[in-house]
């Protein structure tokens, strides 16, 4: 797919200048490329920061990832109204920490968002995302609310399940986009991890979603893919999630999972709930679409 035409036919959509909604399509070719063997990252610490520091650092560095002038877009989970101990969002130690590292790397733009469930505003605050991000003086940081005229609608050809949806246009025109998922129980998927997570970037009636779930994931993450996935298992639910609200069910992990393969990360985070990777649908559809490798004996997996 030649993503420059496609980023025109968006941009043109956008402006009221096209009326047929911009295509995105995989080849067959393309999507049967052979998954390598991927590396993952895993380090524990009770310095968050710390944490996020030393994860990217062996990643590379962040200019590994951000090129000076990139419009970059952090996506945490910010989804639900609860506090930071509650853990049902990304910590924002993580989050403000990778912001400055974006920032640091030359960064034009960092914009951090999420289509919450609860209501926006309380979402933000009480996560404690907002707080910490304005901490960070610094004008090329954007905490934004979604503005629902910024949905594009999609045409996914090789979709699987799913041939069209509308996805956000700043997360389509990202020139880096980081996948910042908490890792929680999932009352429907059992598990919420760096796939799940790009429920906050697509727009419609997502309870249409999650029929059929395991695939539509698969689908709508061949439209957006990050460059990079931390998983935050800081605090993990392990009951009576997505949103949780009981402390007896949330389990200190001081974890943080990364690689540059977003199917293989969720795949080492099920292990987190002693679960294994087969058993999450979302991973085995990804796993199926060429979109990451699964197996966690096909990849290179380095304790920090």
């Amino acid at each position: 797919m030649d993503r420059r035409k496609f980023l025109k036919q968006v941009s043109l959509w956008s402006a009221g200048m096209i009326l047929a909604p911009p295509v995105f399509n995989i080849t067959p070719e393309l999507s049967a490329v052979p998954v390598l063997k991927p590396e993952i990252l895993v380090a524990k610490d009770r310095e968050y920061a710390f944490l996020v520091r030393k994860m990217v650092q062996a990643l590379g560095g962040m200019t590994s990832f951000v090129k000076n002038g990139d419009k970059v877009v952090l996506k945490p989970n910010i989804g639900w109204d609860r506090s930071v101990e509650q853990g049902a969002n990304t910590h924002p130690l993580i989050v403000a920490e990778l912001a400055r590292l974006c920032l640091d790397a030359g960064a034009s733009r960092v914009r951090v968002f999420d289509r919450t469930c609860n209501e926006e505003r309380r979402c933000y605050h009480n996560s404690g995302i907002a707080s910490e991000l304005e901490k960070i003086r610094d004008k090329r940081l954007q905490l934004e609310y979604v503005d629902d005229r910024k949905f594009v609608p999609v045409k996914i050809l090789n979709g699987s399940v799913l041939k069209e949806w509308s996805f956000y246009r700043d997360a389509l025109e990202a020139d880096c986009y980081i996948n910042l998922p908490v890792a929680k129980h999932h009352s429907l998927s059992r598990l919420s991890l760096g796939l799940k997570n790009i429920m906050g970037v697509v727009g419609g009636w997502r309870g249409r979603l999650h029929y059929q779930l395991g695939p539509k994931l698969a689908d709508l993450n061949r439209v957006i893919r990050p460059e990079l996935t931390l998983v935050d298992a800081t605090r993990v639910i392990v009951r009576n999630g997505p949103q949780g609200g009981d402390l007896k069910d949330v389990k200190i992990l001081d974890t943080l999972i990364g690689s540059r393969d977003p199917v293989a990360a969720d795949a080492f985070a099920t292990t987190l709930f002693d679960l294994t990777p087969d058993q999450i649908e979302s991973t085995v559809e990804a796993y199926k679409s060429g979109l990451g490798q699964m197996n966690l004996d096909q990849c290179h997996i380095q304790y920090l």
